[in-house]
């Protein structure tokens, strides 16, 4: 159940109060909800406590930086609106055209649902993407539509998914982290908390109506083999670390193998769904089906919070994700 503060600013929000209450009460620390998703079990502190902290507490940098601003303000009350069918073609189409070369015609595209295309420069590792972001989310009724970041420095051969950033927390640093560490990859992540929308219609990672699932079914389309971040509680997995699966599909096994074990060799216990039960297993997630119809290697990962809140930890996990995404560069 909400907290009497929640209450507070959705009453706020709909009655209209001055913009100096408004911004009073909207300081004010939230609490999380649960869910009866089978896949999903909220991490703890699920807020970002600051816009450019890292996990340890010290600044982001770099290409990091710019998505932890980005989600910030996430929160469960920030707002989601569904998209329509032609918005969610559009979007797709237009990351389309960008990875193959049509940048002009992308941002034609772009502009008719109101998103737009600008190219940034990591300055720690100094390499370049585009930024396809919604020139309306700053508004007061942000859609919650997500972003994408393309590597324009190398071909693109695999895509790294961040559905709930915030919700599981820190997993868009590791998104960021991992685009950044490992070249020839595009990062797609959700634009709102997974609560943000009514009856889960922000829960990107259980549904086909969203700009997330459209661009990441454009991707499997493709022949893009992919990687989805999860965050999972303490008690979710008490004796793992990690829980990695291949969804629905069997085309990732090898992969799944290889990144278990230089996990393993990282001294992270990981729980191989392909081989035994595991919690978590990412068996509902629509993009992993998509994934599976179009044969297409896709991974789920749940990383605990040990290794999520602990920037040393994943580290570890980075390279461990890096070595995977090394042998996909290497694919035609």
């Amino acid at each position: 159940m909400k907290s009497y503060r929640t209450r507070l600013v959705t009453t706020a929000k709909k009655l209209g109060v001055l913009a100096g209450v408004t911004a009073c009460v909207l300081s004010l620390s939230q609490c999380g909800s649960g869910s009866s998703d089978p896949d999903h079990e909220p991490s703890r502190g699920s807020r970002n406590p600051a816009s450019s902290s890292a996990p340890d507490g010290r600044p982001a940098e770099g290409l990091e930086r710019v998505i932890t601003d980005y989600t910030a303000g996430f929160d469960e009350d920030t707002g989601y609106r569904r998209p329509t069918r032609d918005d969610r073609r559009t979007l797709a189409e237009s990351v389309a055209l960008l990875l193959d070369g049509r940048r002009t015609a992308a941002e034609h595209r772009l502009a008719d649902v109101d998103f737009a295309v600008r190219t940034i420069k990591d300055p720690v590792g100094g390499r370049r993407y585009a930024e396809v972001a919604d020139r309306s989310e700053d508004g007061a009724a942000p859609r919650g539509w997500g972003r994408v970041y393309i590597d324009l420095d190398s071909p693109v051969r695999w895509s790294v998914q961040v559905p709930h950033p915030v919700a599981d927390r820190y997993t868009e640093q590791l998104g960021a982290r991992l685009l950044s560490r490992s070249p020839g990859g595009i990062l797609v992540i959700a634009g709102a908390h997974r609560d943000a929308g009514r009856r889960d219609t922000a829960d990107v990672a259980h549904r086909r109506d969203s700009v997330f699932h459209a661009i990441c079914a454009e991707l499997v389309r493709r022949g893009l083999p992919g990687v989805q971040l999860h965050g999972m509680a303490d008690d979710s997995a008490p004796r793992h670390d990690v829980v990695a699966s291949t969804g629905r599909g069997r085309h990732a096994v090898s992969e799944g193998r290889d990144l278990a074990d230089a996990l393993k060799e990282r001294g992270f216990d990981v729980c191989r769904a392909w081989a035994r039960s595991c919690p978590l297993e990412g068996r509902s997630n629509v993009q992993g089906r998509a994934a599976a119809f179009h044969d297409v290697p896709w991974l789920h990962i749940e990383f605990g919070p040990g290794i999520r809140e602990d920037r040393r930890r994943a580290r570890g996990a980075i390279e461990a994700l890096a070595d995977l995404t090394r042998t996909w560069r290497r694919q035609d």
